[in-house]
Order: C-alpha cells, then sequence, then structure tokens
C-alpha cells in the first residue's frame, strides 16, 4: 500500500521532558509521540518537527509529520493518538498532506513568545508555565532595546556555545514587548533561531529594563558578535514555541491560529 504523508498539530507542556528530540534513557516529546504512534497504528513510526524545543521549553503549536500506509480520518489521528499519550501531550489536528510537504523546511516563519511574571514573589500555581523575575522593569525601554534587534543581523552574540548552525545570520521580523497586570510578554517572529537565542535575548532584555544595560546595547552586541558580552541565558520556563507559518499552497496555515499576544496567556493556558 503506498505511503501517505500526515501533517499533526501538536501542543505540549515541556517542563517534564529534556526537550523534543529523542535521547537515551530521558523523556522527551519526540519519545513520547512516536511511541503513542507506533502503539495506535501498531507499526514503528518515526516524525519530522518544525522546531526542536529545548528542556523545559513548552509548544502552543509544534508541528510534525509522518509517512505512514495506514488510513485514519483526521479525527481519528487526534482521539487515537491523543489515548495513547500523557496529559501534558496533545495532538491538536491532523490533516493529510502533499508528499512532498516537509514541517520543518517549508516553515517560512517561526514565531515564539516569552511569557514572564515581574513581581517581588513567584506563582505557585504558574511554576514552570511562565519565567520569573522579581525587580521592577522598564517596559518603555526594554521595548527600545528590542526595536535594534529587528532585521537581518548576526547574532552570533545571542547563540549558544553549542550551537551547530552553519551561519548566525537570523531575520527578526518583529519583536514586541506587552505588558498585561504583573505579566510581560515578549513575542518574537522571524525566519528561524539559533539555539537558545530567544532565551539569551529575553535575558538582555531583561538586563536592560533592571537598568543594568542602555537599551543602545543591543546595537553594541550585534557589532561585537561574542557571547561573553551579552546577559545570561534567562530561564526555559516562560517559553512557548506559539506560531509556524509556511507556504499557502501546504493548506494548513488555517489550522495554526497565530496567538493574539493582547490574549496570549488565555490561549497559552487553553492550548
Amino acid at each position: 500500500m503506498a505511503k501517505h504523508r500526515i501533517a499533526l498539530g501538536i501542543s505540549y507542556q515541556g517542563q517534564n521532558y529534556f526537550g523534543w528530540q529523542v535521547q537515551t534513557d530521558r523523556p522527551t516529546v519526540q519519545a513520547q509521540v512516536e511511541k503513542a504512534l507506533s502503539q495506535f497504528i501498531t507499526v514503528p513510526t518515526q516524525v519530522v518537527c518544525a522546531g526542536r524545543t529545548d528542556t523545559g521549553v513548552h509548544a502552543v503549536n509544534q508541528i510534525v509529520h509522518l509517512d505512514t500506509d495506514a488510513t485514519r480520518s483526521d479525527n481519528s489521528w487526534v482521539r487515537g493518538v491523543n489515548s495513547f499519550l500523557p496529559p501534558d501531550i496533545r495532538i491538536k489536528w491532523a490533516k493529510e498532506v502533499a508528499a512532498d510537504f516537509h514541517a520543518r523546511f517549508d516553515a517560512e516563519e517561526r514565531t515564539y513568545l516569552y511569557v514572564l511574571r515581574n513581581h517581588p514573589v513567584h506563582s505557585a500555581i504558574l511554576q514552570g508555565l511562565v519565567g520569573w523575575f522579581h525587580l521592577p522593569l522598564d517596559h518603555q525601554k526594554m521595548q527600545e532595546a528590542a526595536n535594534y534587534l529587528v532585521g537581518t543581523h548576526d547574532f552570533t552574540s545571542f547563540r549558544s556555545s553549542e550551537c551547530q548552525a552553519h551561519s548566525p545570520i537570523r531575520t527578526i521580523h518583529h519583536l514586541t514587548i506587552q505588558k498585561q497586570g504583573n505579566l510581560f510578554v515578549f513575542s518574537i517572529k522571524g525566519n528561524a533561531f539559533l539555539h537558545h537565542m530567544v532565551r539569551n535575548i529575553v535575558g538582555c532584555l531583561v538586563y536592560v529594563g533592571k537598568g543594568k544595560y542602555k537599551p543602545e546595547y543591543m546595537a553594541e552586541l550585534l557589532e561585537l558578535r561574542d557571547r561573553k558580552y551579552a546577559a545570561p541565558t534567562f530561564m526555559a520556563d516562560g517559553l512557548y514555541l506559539s506560531h509556524i507559518h509556511y507556504p499557502t499552497k501546504t493548506g494548513i496555515n488555517e489550522l495554526i491560529p497565530e496567538v493574539d499576544v493582547a490574549d496570549s496567556l488565555s490561549v497559552i493556558l487553553n492550548a
């Protein structure tokens, strides 16, 4: 029987996993998804994802594809695979796609949200779901600093020492910061991201917000191209892979609602 390609939309909480990618003797999201798929269709199954998330990082809209000769309705894929998954990982939708669709290489834009609680005391309820910083942060100065990073730049100062990307050149299409009560929501959209790039950017913006860096230091960091001059990597807790955009011809964009930053916390908690 001829194989066909299925795309799946997935949401998950990352705090119980050592990232997306399969690892030996460590729980990962990919391992759980592939195990559930294999149990559902009774054949060993592998998936390809749009973006690998690190330990503790969450996803509202992760996209994967798989090749299979199993024939199931879209709803059957969702209900069947979810029945084998732990409750912190959910298949949201399924759709048969063209044989040449690729979850990673066809992605044109990726959007991450970072949700940060700015309060002297962290929330017991939101532990693991949002980042936290105890000192007051200057919203206006953080946004001013963020504006320096929009565009195509060499982001060497914002990549981890373990980053394996061949080029540090990336394009950020927008980087906005909104305040909702005690929460700051950082929204960053780009063509692709380096390892730890978003968390390193958030760390630097927090340094601006607390007054350690001036906003224009972001432009200097881009020119310095050296990780040692930037702030420490910020905690993973509040980071969400929130949206992937694909070419219209793929027919799946309508299944991936873009998160409205003004309502981001509600969307995240209901993902």
